[in-house]
């Protein structure tokens, strides 16, 4: 554990990172928040887990995808990605398919049910997001893409410099 900072000016970082490293656990835990999935991802049988929807959001492009593709797109292990697409697949979501020019070859593509279980979420996501969006000026909306978005890459290369130094 990093010892809390006595100089003023690192203290104000540390405090500030303290503040985001609970915002961030507060984001987490409210996306998780049972109310918050059963209304974007659904209830009961019908209900898509928030994994299923990232490789729906992958797969609703239409192309098909072969799985150590999808797996790195997921940014999961290949096992965790195969798992996945067979729950999908199980759900009539999406279906295995061996590529035409290469019978050794199967990828993952999107049927008509899963673009509309796409679909679905996807109003609910563009409903939730347009309310949330509009508590924000407009200016502020683009430093917080831009600093989510810078927040999101730093964590990746953190992450990379860790692998990397095992």
């Amino acid at each position: 554990m990093t010892d809390i900072p006595t100089d003023p000016r690192e203290r104000e970082i540390y405090d500030l990172a303290v503040r985001i490293g609970l915002a961030w656990r507060e984001t987490r835990r409210g996306a998780s928040a049972s109310a918050l999935r059963d209304y974007l991802y659904g209830q009961g049988d019908q209900a898509i887990e928030m994994g299923q929807m990232d490789t729906l959001d992958l797969l609703a492009d239409g192309n098909p995808w072969r799985m150590s593709e999808l797996a790195e797109a997921l940014r999961v292990e290949p096992s965790t990605a195969t798992r996945a697409v067979q729950r999908l697949v199980s759900a009539g979501l999406a279906e295995r398919r061996t590529n035409h020019d290469d019978g050794r070859v199967v990828q993952v593509t999107i049927t008509p049910a899963g673009i509309e279980a796409h679909r679905v979420v996807a109003v609910r996501r563009v409903e939730l997001l347009g309310y949330i969006v509009t508590r924000f000026r407009r200016q502020e909306l683009r430093e917080f893409a831009e600093m989510f978005e810078r927040f999101n890459g730093s964590v990746d290369t953190f992450m990379h410099s860790q692998v990397a130094t095992e």
